[in-house]
This record gives structure tokens, sequence and C-alpha cells, in this order.
């Protein structure tokens, strides 16, 4: 029966995601149409990544959000691409301000029609992330949003 619940409200969510304007909007350019508040979303992360430790460690993976220099080197060539000087360190990763940013930017880029079921699972999974290799994931950072 739990099975069945999880399937359900799985398939709820992506229906509401993918009939949201709010969620399903956006123009493929690598930027955001519009301001979209992903504080929900950031918040459920910390807490499933690191219970809100923004000194948390594992592996190459640090800080509140977990990041890897691979994302902080993803952030700076977005960043260069857009002719921006800012930009991050991998000690930036240490703070909850920095990583939210973090967050924010690679959202902008790969997820410009502001999908939460895609910004959760390619945060765990990265760009090319599988539906199943994410799901439990997905449904921990979904019940951490409640």
């Amino acid at each position: 029966m739990k099975k069945i619940e999880r399937i359900v409200l799985t398939l709820l969510f992506t229906l509401a995601v993918s009939t949201s304007p709010a969620w399903a909007g956006g123009n493929g350019s690598g930027k955001q149409k519009s301001k979209f508040d992903w504080s929900d979303v950031m918040e459920a992360i910390i807490q499933v990544e690191s219970n809100g430790n923004r000194h948390a460690k594992n592996g190459n993976q640090v800080g509140a959000m977990q990041i890897t220099p691979i994302l902080v080197k993803d952030c700076n060539n977005i960043l260069k691409q857009r002719k921006s000087k800012k930009r991050y360190t991998l000690e930036d990763r240490f703070s909850i301000e920095k990583s939210k940013e973090m967050f924010l930017l690679i959202q902008s880029w790969y997820n410009p029609g502001n999908n939460i079921e895609k910004a959760i699972r390619s945060w765990n999974g990265g760009a090319n992330y599988s539906v199943r290799g994410t799901q439990k994931y997905f449904e921990k950072v979904l019940r951490a949003m409640k």
C-alpha cells in the first residue's frame, strides 16, 4: 500500500509541476524568465544533505548542500560565459549563502523552466540523472518540503 501511495504522490506532483505556469515556463536560453522562489526546495535539500550542517563532509562533497568541486567549476564556467567577473572557490561550499547562490545559478542555466522535480533530481544525479537512480532522494526531499 505504501508503494502505491508513493507512486500516486509522485504522479500528482509531476502533473502539478508540468501544468503549473510558474514551474513549466522558460525559454531554454539559460536565463530565468522571472524570479522564482526556490527557498523551500533549497531548505529541504539542506536538511536531506547535511541536516543543516555547513561543515558536513562526505568525500569530495562538502557543506550544507554537499557541493562537489565539479559543481563549483561548472558555476565558474557559467559565470565566465555570462561575462561575469564573479568566481566561486572551493571554500565557498562551506557558506550556506554562497551554496544557495550556486544552486540558483545552476538552476538558471540548466533548468530555466523552474521545474522542481528536475531541480531535485539533478542536484542528486547531475544533469543526466536517471529517474530510477534519484527516486529515493527525490522522495526524501519532497518529505522534507512538507
